[in-house]
C-alpha cells in the first residue's frame, strides 16, 4: 500500500508540474495580451486627445468669426444710429437758426452746420474704429484658435507615434528586428 500511495504521489507531483507551467504560460499570455491592451489604450488616448483639441480649436475659431461678424453688424447698427441722431440734432439745429431769423447761408449758419457735420464725421469714425479693431481682434483669435487645433492635433499624432515607438518593442519584440536578406 505505501508504494501506492507513493507513486500516486508522485503522480500527483507530476500533474502539479504540468498544471504550474500550464498556469504560467496563461498568465504570461495574460499579461502580455494586458500589456499589449495597455499600449493600445495609450496610442489611442494621445491619438483621441489631439482630435479632441482639433475639434475644440475649430470650434473656437467658428465661434471668434461668428462674433467678427456679430461685431460687423452691430458697429453698422450703431453707426447708422449715431448719423441719425446726429442728422436730427442738425436739421434741430438748423430749424432753431431759421426760426431766430437767421438766414441759413449765413457765416454763422454755415459755421454750426460745419462744425455739426464735422462731429457727426468724427462719431461715426470713432464708431467704425472701434468696431474695426474689435473684428481685427477676433479674427486673430479666430486664427490663433485655428494654429492650436492643428497644434494639438500634431501633438496627438506625434505623441501616439511615439507611444507606439517607445511602447511597440515591449509588446511585440520582433516588431523592429532586422531582418537580413540572404
Amino acid at each position: 500500500m505505501c508504494v501506492l500511495g507513493l507513486g500516486a504521489l508522485v503522480g500527483l507531483g507530476g500533474a502539479g508540474a504540468a498544471a504550474t507551467a500550464a498556469g504560467a504560460t496563461a498568465a504570461a499570455t495574460t499579461a502580455g495580451a494586458l500589456q499589449t491592451l495597455a499600449t493600445i489604450a495609450t496610442i489611442g488616448g494621445t491619438l483621441y486627445s489631439g482630435i479632441t483639441a482639433y475639434q475644440t480649436g475649430k470650434a473656437q475659431a467658428a465661434a471668434y468669426e461668428a462674433q467678427a461678424k456679430t461685431e460687423a453688424q452691430l458697429t453698422a447698427t450703431q453707426d447708422q444710429r449715431e448719423r441719425t441722431k446726429m442728422a436730427a440734432v442738425i436739421a434741430q439745429q438748423r430749424a432753431e437758426i431759421q426760426g431766430k431769423g437767421i438766414d441759413l447761408s449765413s457765416p454763422t449758419a454755415i459755421y454750426l452746420g460745419q462744425t455739426a457735420a464735422q462731429e457727426l464725421s468724427f462719431d461715426s469714425q470713432a464708431i467704425r474704429s472701434v468696431g474695426a479693431a474689435r473684428r481685427q481682434e477676433l479674427t486673430t483669435q479666430a486664427a490663433l484658435a485655428r494654429s492650436n487645433a492643428s497644434a494639438g492635433l500634431m501633438k496627438g499624432v506625434i505623441g501616439a507615434a511615439g507611444d507606439f515607438l517607445t511602447m511597440g518593442p515591449e509588446v511585440w519584440p520582433g516588431l523592429f528586428r532586422e531582418r537580413q536578406l540572404a
